[in-house]
């Protein structure tokens, strides 16, 4: 074990002292569900300590503080991610706030000279995505993108099964993820104190305060793509893993109307991508389908002339020709799909410490949500849309 490990001696357990060049200082930018999770799952590394959380919601930015008090943290409170980002005390960040204010927050924390954690999506739109590609070109920060399936031992297995030609040639992927909200009652109010014009930042200004807007920000298009956009970065980075695979050719999208009161982004969406690399990658997400269990709600399958691999979040089975009702490979996590999120932070943090490239960079992270972002275009203009890689954007 190495001295940021647990040591277990005598049936006692005890952290060992971590040397200084081990030491990180995180601060958190944006304290909601997601952010203060994976902020805890940074504080599993005993050398780690949070010194800074902002917020614009006080509700949020008083349960973060809250939170990282309970593991030896004692972290400065920011109303101002400007603010955090000026702290000489911070080393990395971790963005964990709505997708339309992503691109910005990365510049600048990479200006102030951060390593960085981003949240997916990487960016709101692919001009961002290209000005955030291009910074990291000239950047010697650490930029890691969430998109934790790029650490998780499932996946980096499934990919070494494709490489080896296990399934022949793949000229097709169909991915699908099921869930459903249009249940619930709609939000009218919020509690407590919010900072609404500094949420909204560099959107669409609205007034007054929409409660229903706050809560629900991933599923309004000028603040986020969609649940298709949301899930689907996820989806394609695995598929991109999984196939090796480049910037996307072209995209088309199909799909039905909102059913959410307020919604203006559908959640029944298929996304047909095609790639450089002779295949297509089809995702349908349906968020008005039946609740699965988590483990069962998102599946991928890869469809070889030699075999066909399914892989979804816990399990991958390899089917071969003519023996395809029984499974000639299998492969289950060692600790579930949750683990996956733990791999990807401590990915993270060893390239902080050895300067190394992490996972998930910036560039990877940009083609997940070019992808989506092309499906959006799709779904607004009804036709197929290109990516020009040398002029480095999106044609109609």
């Amino acid at each position: 074990m190495n001295r940021r490990n647990f040591i277990l001696a005598g049936g006692s357990i005890a952290v060992a002292q971590a040397a200084p060049s081990d030491q990180v200082t995180l601060g958190l930018i944006g304290a909601g569900g997601r952010g203060t999770f994976v902020m805890t799952v940074f504080q599993k590394d005993p050398a780690l300590k949070v010194g800074a959380i902002c917020d614009v919601y006080e509700p949020n930015l008083e349960r973060g503080l809250s939170t990282a008090r309970k593991a030896r943290s004692t972290p400065k409170a920011y109303r101002n991610y400007r603010q955090l980002l000026a702290d000489k005390d911070i080393q990395a960040v971790l963005i964990a706030t709505p997708e339309h204010w992503h691109a910005q927050m990365v510049l600048d924390a990479i200006a102030a000279g951060k390593d960085v954690y981003v949240e997916k999506p990487l960016c709101h739109t692919p001009e961002e995505g290209v000005a955030l590609v291009e910074a990291e070109k000239k950047t010697k920060q650490i930029i890691q993108v969430g998109m934790q399936r790029r650490s998780y031992d499932l996946y980096l297995q499934g990919r070494e099964i494709v490489a080896a030609g296990t399934l022949g040639n793949v000229r097709m992927v169909r991915s699908w993820w099921l869930n459903n909200y249009l249940g619930g009652s709609p939000v009218e109010k919020i509690e407590g104190v919010l900072d609404w014009e500094q949420w909204q930042g560099p959107s669409k200004k609205r007034v007054p305060l929409n409660p229903g807007l706050f809560r629900n920000w991933r599923n309004y298009a000028d603040y986020a793509g969609g649940i298709v956009a949301d899930q689907g970065a996820h989806v394609y980075d695995g598929i991109h893993l999984l196939m090796n695979a480049s910037y996307p050719l072209a995209v088309t999208a199909a799909a039905g109307k909102p059913h959410r009161k307020g919604f203006d982004t559908p959640e029944s969406v298929v996304v047909t991508a095609e790639y450089p690399e002779d295949f297509i990658g089809v995702f349908s997400i349906n968020y008005a389908a039946m609740k699965y269990r988590s483990r069962n709600d998102q599946m991928n399958h890869l469809d070889g002339d030699k075999g066909r691999m399914d892989i979804g979040r816990e399990d991958c089975r390899v089917y071969l020709r003519g023996a395809e009702e029984t499974a000639a490979v299998e492969k289950r996590s060692v600790k579930g799909f949750g683990w996956a999120t733990d791999l990807h932070v401590q990915n993270f943090l060893e390239c902080v410490r050895t300067r190394k490239r992490p996972t998930a960079p910036m560039v990877l992270g940009f083609q997940a949500a070019l992808v989506v972002q092309m499906a959006n275009i799709s779904l607004r203009t009804g036709r197929r849309v290109r990516w020009n890689t040398q002029a480095q954007k999106v044609e109609i």
